[in-house]
């Protein structure tokens, strides 16, 4: 294997995905597009409820090509690994043997993406990983990043975080049971601007929706001469 071959980046539109690109970069990674799986049923970014024209945008902003696996809502396990399976392998195809995620601690995770890359005669990379994540939010802020909270687990986090900015007040706001950067899926994120995109994707905050047990904050573009608000 190439060890220097371009990087594909699983890309969800949240800050872990945006500190892993910002990372590849430092690192001097050639990275090959940004792989991000979306619900066909709703046409949203999957788990996180952001529309496809935001996605895109954050493409383009970033100067990234975008590779789309497209999955129904209630995808069983077998169809998600079909899916993607099919598109990494066409991805390895183009040369891209190495795949990038930015998982910081969850063993389970990254265990499951390397056995499945390495079936596949590819490599799992984790620019962020083990990172302390406290520090991890604190730089995310300090850097410039700007996101807004998308998807809360109410058994986890309060509902009042939904559609909050992700600042340092909101770091100061968040209860002691509640990881810094949502590593255990107590909230998700999309960042609008930032170090890695060459400008800021202008958005208006929509409805908030409870549906299948999480909050969605919806997320609508905006014209570039509004403010984001």
């Amino acid at each position: 294997m190439d060890e220097r071959s371009p990087v594909v980046l699983s890309w969800s539109g949240g800050k872990d995905s945006a500190l892993a690109l910002a990372a590849l970069r430092q690192m001097g990674e050639a990275v090959h597009c940004l792989l991000t799986t979306v619900t066909e049923d709703y046409d949203r970014i999957s788990m996180h409820g952001v529309r496809r024209e935001l996605l895109h945008a954050q493409a383009r902003a970033a100067r990234l090509p975008l590779q789309e696996v497209h999955i129904p809502k209630d995808c069983t396990n077998d169809i998600y690994e079909a899916r993607m399976g099919d598109v990494v392998r066409q991805l390895a195809a183009q040369g891209a043997h190495r795949f990038a995620f930015g998982d910081l601690f969850l063993e389970d995770v990254r265990a499951y993406r390397e056995v499945h890359l390495q079936r596949a005669g590819l490599q799992a990379l984790f620019p962020l990983w083990r990172r302390d994540t406290s520090q991890l939010a604190q730089t995310f802020v300090a850097e410039g990043f700007r996101a807004v909270i998308v998807a809360v687990d109410p058994r986890q986090l309060p509902i009042e975080f939904i559609g909050r900015d992700y600042d340092a007040r909101l770091l100061h706001d968040l209860p002691a049971t509640v990881d810094p950067c949502g590593e255990h899926g107590e909230f998700h994120s999309f960042v609008w601007d930032g170090p890695v995109f060459d400008r800021p994707i202008p958005i208006l905050r929509g409805d908030a929706v409870l549906r299948d047990g999480f909050w969605f904050q919806d997320l609508l573009p905006a014209d570039s001469s509004k403010s984001c608000s």
